[in-house]
């Protein structure tokens, strides 16, 4: 493992619109800032920028709330219309109360208001839904990166959930490209000898929540550039890795 790493925000992105060449405009700010990407580089993208350019930002204004997103909002401040969306997107909701809604996405996330909300975009009648596959969203901007600069890296989209059991959000991984979301210590041994029969690490949440320290909720910075972590280059890299199974799941 590195005994140091850097983190780098990468600043003067524009505003992002659907078809924008997100790839590219990174490439661009970095080179501009004089912190270019290199081979063995990590960047992380933020959930929001990808859905912009992806056309997953949408205006609310058409939407019509059914009586059960009505009947969940009353006596909380987000537009029933907005809860409708929630609604649509999730596979499955698992608990509501409050106004809050925690719900299983089609993706497979467990987090609240099915990863949607209306921060960081203009208007306020505008809201962001994920991404229909990050995988394949970072996966598109390893391979743009690798085309035009001919260095390898890794690719890691985030967004922020809460977690169970404890205050405050925190950045994770939604989507991964280049290497494995996991590092798996099973079989090897500790510093006494002791073989290690089930620690894995959730390398790809921790690079996202090391991303957001210069990134920020409110900073402008969409992507980030985590330099001297060591990974391992996976092609079939997947988020699914990270997924743990309902026969697995001792709360589900």
């Amino acid at each position: 493992m590195p005994n140091e790493v850097r983190v780098i925000g990468v600043g003067g992105m524009p505003e992002l619109r659907p078809g924008d060449d997100l790839a590219g405009l990174m490439m661009d700010a970095a080179a501009a800032q004089g912190t270019p990407i290199e081979e063995g580089d990590v960047l992380v993208v933020t959930q929001k920028v990808i859905s912009k350019v992806e056309g997953k930002v949408m205006s609310i204004e058409g939407v019509e709330a059914s009586p059960l997103a009505v009947t969940i909002t009353e006596g909380h401040r987000r537009d029933p219309r907005h809860t409708e969306m929630i609604l649509r997107e999730a596979r499955r909701i698992v608990r509501m109360d409050r106004g809050v809604i925690i719900a299983e996405t089609k993706h497979g996330f467990f987090c609240a208001n099915a990863g949607i909300d209306a921060s960081n975009i203009p208007g306020d009648k505008t809201i962001a839904l994920l991404p229909d596959d990050s995988d394949a969203s970072a996966r598109g901007i390893r391979d743009a990166v690798l085309a035009r600069l001919g260095v390898n890296v890794a690719v890691v989209v985030s967004d922020t959930f809460g977690r169970p059991w404890r205050n405050g959000a925190a950045n994770v991984a939604i989507g991964v490209a280049g290497m494995d979301p996991l590092l798996d210590y099973v079989g090897s041994l500790d510093a006494y000898g002791n073989v290690l029969h089930t620690t894995q690490i959730a390398v790809a949440d921790e690079l996202a929540a090391t991303a957001e320290l210069v990134t920020g909720k409110a900073l402008g910075i969409p992507v980030s550039i985590i330099r001297g972590y060591a990974f391992e280059t996976l092609e079939d890299a997947s988020i699914q890795r990270l997924l743990r199974s309902g026969e697995r799941d001792l709360f589900r």
